[in-house]
């Protein structure tokens, strides 16, 4: 089985959402689908076919983040060898050689980026540009627009 990489904070925010789901959804699910099923004929229930209808999709979800938890890697940047090098987890500064704009972000897992939070995804062309790579190397990458270039100012192993 494939182990998916998360980092601790991405896996606790999973953990939590199944622990809501299972214990404050899914019995709010239940309790619809009683008072649905108490109004009578179940064959022309709209109240009752929407809360089946929900309570699928929310089984659907729990299995999904199960299914992640059960094959989840997690990496915690603070335990990471420091030799300078980005890998998955670490707070990366670059610049942009063209425009001069500096950025920094979290390398972390598919599920856990957003880039508002300054969070990138270690599948994304920046990210699989930037891995392996030290403090004042030039990464390149390809977006819709072109090829970029940017060099790395610094790696921090201490996470968000």
């Amino acid at each position: 089985m494939k182990k998916t990489p998360l980092t601790v904070i991405g896996y606790d925010r999973i953990k939590s959402e199944v622990h809501r789901l299972k214990t404050k959804e899914r019995p709010a699910v239940i309790q619809a689908i009683a008072e649905a099923r108490a109004h009578g004929d179940l064959s022309e229930n709209a109240e009752y076919d929407a809360a089946k209808e929900k309570q699928s999709l929310l089984e659907g979800r729990i299995q999904d983040l199960e299914a992640k938890i059960s094959t989840a890697e997690i990496i915690n940047p603070k335990d990471l060898l420091k030799d300078g090098r980005v890998v998955f987890g670490v707070n990366v500064k670059f610049i942009d050689l063209e425009s001069d704009e500096e950025f920094e972000y979290q390398i972390v897992g598919e599920d856990e980026a957003d880039i508002k939070e300054g969070k990138i995804s270690y599948i994304s062309p920046i990210a699989k540009a930037l891995i392996g790579k030290r403090v004042e190397d030039v990464a390149e990458f390809s977006i819709p627009s072109g090829k970029r270039e940017v060099q790395i100012l610094s790696v921090s192993y201490e996470g968000k």
